[in-house]
């Protein structure tokens, strides 16, 4: 069964790949008040003043929900990448073609279904 992507489930993929960065390009400006990273957490330090030991929960917090941004964001950008390399929809792995259903449910994804849990159980081995 051929499973590589028409033309145009490749244009719909990248048109909601491209909606998601700007998206999360957003929040990350708007999280980060357009700061780099630690910029933001040393503001976020200097103005919790004398108030540092109470709001270490909402600083763990902060940096976190940064962290999850800046992950998604690299991998729409990994994704956009492969597909101005012509190498999008195909496993990073095995080189197989990653079905299209697999995309549109996480456009991002570098890797099949089978290579996915594979790499996920070494993951899991080596934490």
């Amino acid at each position: 069964m051929d499973e590589r992507l028409t033309a145009g489930q490749r244009a719909m993929l990248e048109a909601e790949l491209l909606a998601l960065k700007r998206q999360l390009d957003a929040r990350v400006s708007d999280h980060q008040g357009g700061m780099t990273r630690a910029e933001h957490a040393h503001e976020v330090l200097e103005l919790d003043g004398h108030d540092a030991a109470q709001r270490e929960g909402e600083r763990v917090l902060d940096m976190a929900l940064s962290d999850l941004e800046l992950r998604e964001l690299a991998r729409v950008s990994q994704a956009l990448a492969r597909v101005r390399n012509g190498k999008y929809g195909l496993c990073s792995d095995c080189g197989a073609d990653i079905p299209f259903d697999r995309l549109k449910a996480e456009p991002w994804a570098q890797r099949c279904i089978d290579c996915e849990a594979a790499h996920e159980t070494e993951q899991r081995r080596m934490a």
